[in-house]
């Protein structure tokens, strides 16, 4: 769903008026330095933050009758997957980073799936394909959710999983009103994957597209999430369910088998951070792209942004040379790390970020960045945050990687598969290249933020690769320009895109810097002077984004949520 245009000259006049409209239509909330849109929400004994208010309302319901941040975090993922079906879902992944109060220590959950075992490099050679096409079988990779959720319950939960998906199977069994980002979305399903088979009987009531405020019901996802809730995680990858993905898999030309699910196992793995001017930032090592974040603040750090304007030249410029320089290493090295030797450490280290910063040119656009050898696009997904009475805060995201994921829905089941090994590289000899039983690079990635030890944030931005970009720039304009937590989420951004890309897509010189309305004339007229390409982009481009802050003295979350999404932010 991008939708965007470029200009790669100095503006004409029709350019600079189109700029100026957008400077005026944003001119109070900038000289006012009040990006907000509304207030934080403020509450004592506990929050959630989704994209979606009947997730909100379910995680804020488990809280109150005594479940824990683990508990509600299931609750409203799995309302989330009935109510946004296009974003997640049971046929998707999951990554958690969970602060357990009893322990004071943080836990990170890798709970992505793996390729079939069947499916060979060989195979696409066979079929000519230069990439795993988005549509269809061979995308497919072992959806993960459903595992996280149980090892995540294990761990940390306490109301049984009965009491934690009644909500979700309430929803998909009775109905609820599509809301607008749904509806938006569901408007293009039978054009992209109208003719796949069970689609139409799922997603596509009397033929046509749900439209806003219309009840949707699925009551073959309720079905199946009951028998979950019921029988536990084994009914999914050993049960009924697992024979009757692989009996449609077989059917449709897909390798997904029985044995690839009854082998899954989620990886509980130790996050990594690094220290952005008193704040230690947590992100998830690879298959994802959270190290990616580390990496930009380690660069960043060493510019003084106390003496550079937010939305200045300047500060865009550098912002976007950090980027640069990240994303060469991103798309090097990233990749399941059971099948190539990623030098962590290394990459998020200050002397590695020292190095890789001067390579940047203050006063002009870099060309192209390598990758440090010798130093060593879009997706869909939520993202939601609960924190409890007790001090447990969970950081979760969750993704079925495109809209509707692969587009094929098993049969009697009521959801989608998704089609996440669309980020493998079919190039042979890369640490992203595909091989079977393998984890494919990654693009979602819950964050965590503590302060002298002690939890201070749990936050995520939604959007495919944009996710790192959106993750600096919320702390930036947090802990650098001062901002509040809605502000700092609130606030224009920008995305860039073209210099790197995971899975060998060809470059375009300096790239592309998107623009959200807001930002000066003068500074667009000399970002273009300093050699950067400058475009604009709908703003659904921009990701979406929650977040709680625990303010550990007074013992309050502040509870933030992105109005660019249908989310809220609620507390009790």
């Amino acid at each position: 769903m991008n939708h965007k245009f470029s200009v790669k000259i100095i503006p004409s006049l029709l350019l600079f008026i189109f700029i100026l409209s957008m400077h005026v239509h944003s001119q109070d909330r900038l000289t006012g330095k009040n990006f907000a849109t509304r207030s934080a929400v403020i509450a004592q004994h506990g929050m959630a933050c989704t994209s979606h208010p009947l997730s909100t309302q379910a995680a804020i319901d488990v809280l109150k009758k005594g479940g824990n941040a683990i508990d509600a975090a299931i609750a409203a993922n799995a309302v989330l997957g009935v109510v946004e079906p296009e974003m997640n879902g049971i046929g998707g992944d999951i990554f958690a980073i969970v602060y357990d109060a009893k322990t004071k220590k943080l836990y990170g959950l890798n709970g992505s799936g793996r390729s079939p075992f069947s499916l060979t490099l060989d195979e696409f050679k066979k079929r000519g394909l230069n990439y795993i096409p988005q549509n269809g079988p061979l995308a497919v990779s072992v959806p993960g959710c459903v595992d996280g959720w149980f090892e995540l319950h294990k761990k940390f939960g306490k109301l049984s999983m009965q009491q934690i998906l009644s909500y979700a199977i309430d929803y998909a069994r009775n109905g609820f009103p599509v809301a607008d980002e749904a509806a938006f979305y569901w408007a293009d399903l039978k054009k992209r994957y109208g003719n796949n088979p069970n689609i139409e009987n799922v997603y596509l009531p009397n033929g046509h597209a749900l439209q806003r405020g219309e009840i949707f019901k699925n009551p073959l996802l309720a079905n199946t999430l009951e028998k979950i809730a019921t029988n536990g995680r084994d009914y999914f990858y050993k049960g009924e369910i697992a024979k009757s993905i692989d009996a449609f898999m077989k059917k449709n030309g897909g390798f997904l088998s029985y044995k690839d699910l009854a082998e899954h196992s989620s990886t509980w793995v130790e996050p990594v951070s690094t220290n952005y001017r008193g704040y230690d930032v947590w992100e998830l090592p690879p298959n994802g792209q959270g190290i990616a974040v580390l990496q930009m603040l380690n660069i960043l750090e060493g510019f003084d942004f106390s003496k550079i304007q937010y939305g200045s030249a300047e500060h865009i410029h550098l912002f976007v040379e950090a980027k640069k320089l990240a994303y060469e290493d991103r798309a090097k090295y990233y990749a399941d790390m059971d099948f190539a030797k990623i030098p962590v450490q290394r990459l998020i280290s200050k002397e590695y970020a020292a190095e890789r910063r001067k390579l940047i040119d203050v006063n002009h656009a870099s060309d192209n960045f390598n990758a440090g050898d010798s130093l060593l696009k879009t997706g869909e997904t939520v993202y939601l945050t609960v924190a409890d009475d007790e001090g447990n805060m969970v950081s979760l995201i969750q993704s079925n990687y495109s809209v509707f994921g692969s587009g094929m829905a098993p049969d009697g089941l009521g959801f989608v598969l998704q089609n996440r090994g669309r980020l493998f590289t079919l190039q042979e000899g890369q640490n992203n290249s595909y091989a079977p039983h393998k984890r494919p690079f990654h693009t979602i990635i819950p964050a965590f933020v503590t302060k002298n030890g002690k939890p201070y944030l749990s936050f995520g931005v939604m959007g495919g690769g944009f996710q790192p970009i959106g993750q600096v720039q919320v702390l930036m304009n947090m802990i650098d320009f001062g901002m509040n937590e809605q502000e700092a989420g609130d606030a224009p951004r920008i995305d860039h895109q073209g210099s790197s890309e995971p899975i060998g897509e060809k470059r375009n010189g300096t790239g592309m810097i998107y623009m959200e309305s807001g930002y000066s004339p003068e500074t667009i007229r000399r970002l273009i002077e300093m050699g950067h390409k400058i475009g604009f982009q709908t703003p659904g481009n921009y990701g979406g984004y929650q977040c709680i802050r625990f303010d550990a003295d007074h013992k309050i979350y502040f509870g933030a949520s992105d109005p660019r999404k249908d989310g809220m932010a609620a507390g009790y």
